[in-house]
């Protein structure tokens, strides 16, 4: 019996499994071993590093925004203006506080917390470095706060909790604009989050997991922004929507709405809304550089043969604050460059072109993946579809909808000129609210 091949599979399917499970959690067995007093030490770093660099993102907009406008920037306060940043901050705080008198006050003084503080939460999952040794001690730890295997999925939810204080913020004020600042924010972050969610999934099929730490190793041969390259545009172009930023900066619209779900804030509350939106432009950096660019690793040339030690250590973190500063450099360089678009422009775009490309996408990531792990299959034919396909989703770039259907229900001039088909005349047939000119009295 016991040569029997069943017996002995039967015999070592349960071993087979407890390896495979041991190797899944590999990963994440050194998280949860921390002291208190290492964990204290690692929220500290992270929360005086974000601030860091939102002072330094804010000192960096104004410079390269300068840069391109031909002005210098700021350049007086500090070596080269860097004290700028703080200077506005001490502006901000010895501002008047006004609460106008038609504000929900209880809701108005939360709304700003609850737009900041999930911007702070979604770095408890970011990696910043390998395994270190602590100075001063015998113990070893990971370069990142936490890790769980739905960590990505985390940092989404997260995300969505701070469109509260927008949506709050801009309801609470008791204005109309502020109002449709914040109705604005909402539908924006609803349709551009959808499309970057399902940008998300060609990487978890690649990565077999969504545990950043997993998917930053996943990438130590190749960067998945290279082999996944409509799923990385697809994201980049959904995170500058996601985070109200220009050229996607209708809720703060200032020649349509003043200022948008913040128009009625000013000293400190106000503050805090500015903080959230520089430090949310940080973690969809921080996720972008995890999920498409191999993360802390260095770039190949100096990670592989050049020098042996750069992925060890604490130089990751250099490697790892240099990918987000570049994805930081693309916000300003989109500010700087492109206009505004209208806001059914922006939308139509979101639900008509990002999100059937992304599941288009989907679908051949998910069919080739599955190809690849069988054998027998020539990938030939597979990849002359997806190039086919690939092309005729390009094509829905430049072919509009058709502006004659958009006039079908408007009268004609001559009509509105007489005052007649005033019954028959749909106001919001073009998108926007027009109404009928008014009929001239008749003479005599």
């Amino acid at each position: 019996m016991t040569g029997d091949p069943m017996t002995q599979m039967t015999q070592t399917t349960p071993v087979t499994r407890m390896v495979d499970l041991a190797a899944e959690t590999e990963g994440l067995s050194a998280f949860g071993q921390d002291p208190w007093w290492l964990v204290m030490i690692k929220a500290v770093l992270i929360f005086v590093l974000l601030v860091l660099l939102t002072l330094f993102n804010i000192w960096f907009e104004r410079r390269v925004v300068g840069r391109m406008q031909h002005r210098p920037g700021p350049n007086v306060h500090g070596p080269f203006g860097l004290l700028q940043s703080l200077a506005d901050g001490v502006k901000l705080a010895l501002k008047e506080d006004i609460i106008p008198k038609a504000a929900d006050k209880a809701v108005y003084l939360v709304a700003p917390v609850i737009a900041v503080v999930p911007a702070f939460l979604a770095f408890a999952v970011i990696p910043f470095g390998p395994v270190v040794d602590v100075p001063f001690s015998d113990r070893q730890t990971p370069l990142q706060l936490t890790d769980m295997p739905v960590a990505v999925l985390f940092i989404l939810a997260i995300a969505s909790i701070g469109i509260y204080g927008i949506v709050l913020g801009g309801w609470s004020s008791g204005s109309t604009y502020s109002l449709l600042g914040g109705l604005r924010s909402s539908a924006q972050v609803i349709s551009y989050e959808v499309a970057m969610g399902l940008a998300l999934v060609a990487v978890f099929l690649y990565a077999g997991s969504m545990s950043t730490s997993e998917i930053v190793a996943a990438q130590d041969q190749l960067w998945f922004g290279l082999i996944l390259i409509p799923s990385f545009v697809i994201y980049m172009i959904a995170m500058v929507g996601e985070t109200n930023r220009a050229p996607f900066d209708l809720p703060e619209a200032e020649g349509e709405l003043v200022g948008g779900f913040h128009t009625e804030y000013s000293s400190l509350k106000f503050a805090l809304f500015f903080l959230a939106e520089y430090i949310n432009m940080a973690t969809v950096s921080a996720l972008a550089t995890t999920l498409f660019l191999g993360g802390w690793q260095a770039p190949y040339p100096l990670g592989g043969p050049i020098w042996q030690g750069a992925n060890e250590g604490y130089w990751p973190i250099l490697w790892f604050l240099g990918k987000v500063i570049g994805f930081i450099f693309v916000f300003i360089w989109l500010r700087g460059t492109l206009p505004r678009l209208r806001y059914d422009q922006f939308m139509r775009f979101g639900w008509k072109r990002l999100i059937p490309i992304a599941l288009g996408w989907i679908v051949a990531v998910a069919t080739i993946r599955t190809i690849s792990l069988s054998e027998g299959f020539d990938r030939t034919y597979l990849l002359i579809a997806i190039g086919v396909i690939a092309v005729l989703f390009v094509g829905l770039f430049f072919f509009g909808e058709d502006n004659e259907d958009s006039d079908k229900g408007k009268p004609s001039a001559e009509a509105l000129a007489s005052g007649q088909n005033d019954e028959d005349f749909d106001a919001f047939s073009g998108g926007y609210p027009v109404p009928p000119m008014p009929a001239r009295a008749e003479e005599g």
